[in-house]
């Protein structure tokens, strides 16, 4: 059996703030579905956490509407870092999370009335797509994009994650991992030059190389039809010498910290990266089965070949009913069971 990748789960933000950034993407975005939330220890990212366990509370939040969820994450026993650098366009890591939204204008006035300022008003980007960027609390970019595709109409003004926009030394060699793993095959524009809807960015009037990835077959299984479709936008300096988002912080310390994606058949899976040359780094088997609050699942990583850490879950239990202990066990699901949320 092959393995199934079911699309995007969730992009990991770290905080200094827990509640008040919780609140913000409740408020502001629609992340009003807590999936669980965890005060454990972290003792298994160890490679990417000074090598050392540390306390941390961590929580997934979902806009039902449709897409992606946010696993936001804040150490306990430490005071988690800023960049330690002015982060530019291009630098390498997450640069900015996509979130779709129905309405570009109707999204744009409700984060205008929710006093969050957008950096820019909407604009197209190369393919024509209309969109925008806005900051939480922690100065984290939002790629507010628009597109109609919803999972169920929450009437709300936008919904999950839909993609990232990712800063890479090459992108034909990072495309070895977004393309060649992670099915991100199809191209939607590759272009070069300045960008006229990056110019509200910091770094955003250089010259760059900008391509669009999308998935040229949809993501079928699982919790699929809820993630919907995706995209990775991947941005090269071309005048300019990018600096790592993370150089000399941890894992978990303020930015985004992971992409995260849901997927079934973890051996085969490993199997494929090993194949590229891009093998596991951290995965949670080695100690058993990983339970995190309500929900379990065995979860693995890789980097990107500029050291962005992308995240795989397979996961076994996750919660419907908290208050009943109603749990979904997906561990006996075939792989190609569709998860219907309300159904």
């Amino acid at each position: 059996m092959s393995h199934r990748i079911y699309g995007i789960q969730q992009i990991g933000v770290g905080t200094s703030n827990f509640a008040k950034t919780f609140q913000w993407y409740i408020d502001n975005l629609g992340f009003d579905a807590k999936i669980f939330e965890d005060n454990t220890v972290a003792e298994l990212m160890l490679p990417y956490t000074g090598g050392e366990p540390h306390q941390r509370r961590a929580g997934l939040a979902m806009n039902l509407q449709g897409g992606g969820g946010l696993e936001i994450w804040q150490y306990k026993d430490r005071a988690p870092e800023p960049p330690q650098l002015f982060v530019q366009l291009g630098d390498f890591g997450i640069f900015a999370a996509k979130v779709r939204c129905p309405n570009i204008d109707k999204a744009y006035r409700h984060l205008v009335s929710q006093n969050t300022k957008p950096l820019c008003p909407p604009s197209p980007n190369p393919a024509g797509v209309q969109h925008f960027f806005v900051a939480d609390p922690a100065g984290n970019l939002i790629d507010v994009v628009e597109d109609s595709l919803m999972y169920s109409n929450m009437k709300q003004p936008t919904s999950g994650i839909c993609g990232a926009l990712i800063g890479v030394s090459d992108i034909n060699e990072a495309r070895r991992v977004y393309s060649d793993i992670l099915g991100y095959d199809q191209v939607v524009y590759d272009v070069e030059g300045a960008a006229e809807d990056f110019f509200c960015l910091p770094g955003g009037g250089e010259r760059i190389h900008r391509v669009l990835l999308t998935h040229s077959q949809p993501r079928q299984g699982g919790f699929s039809k809820l993630f919907g479709t995706s995209s990775i936008e991947l941005v090269q300096c071309l005048d300019r010498s990018p600096q790592k988002i993370f150089k000399n912080r941890l894992w978990g310390d303020i930015g985004f910290i992971h992409l995260c994606f849901d997927i079934k058949n973890m051996a085969e899976l490993e199997r494929l990266c090993n194949s590229k040359g891009f093998p596991f780094t951290v995965d949670s088997n080695v100690k058993g089965r990983f339970d995190m609050g309500d929900a379990a699942g065995h979860f693995t990583y890789i980097e990107d070949p500029d050291g962005t850490l992308i995240e795989f879950v397979e996961t076994y239990k996750v919660p419907l009913i908290k208050a009943l202990g109603i749990s979904l066990n997906m561990e006996k699901k075939p792989i190609d069971a569709t998860i219907q949320i309300g159904s």
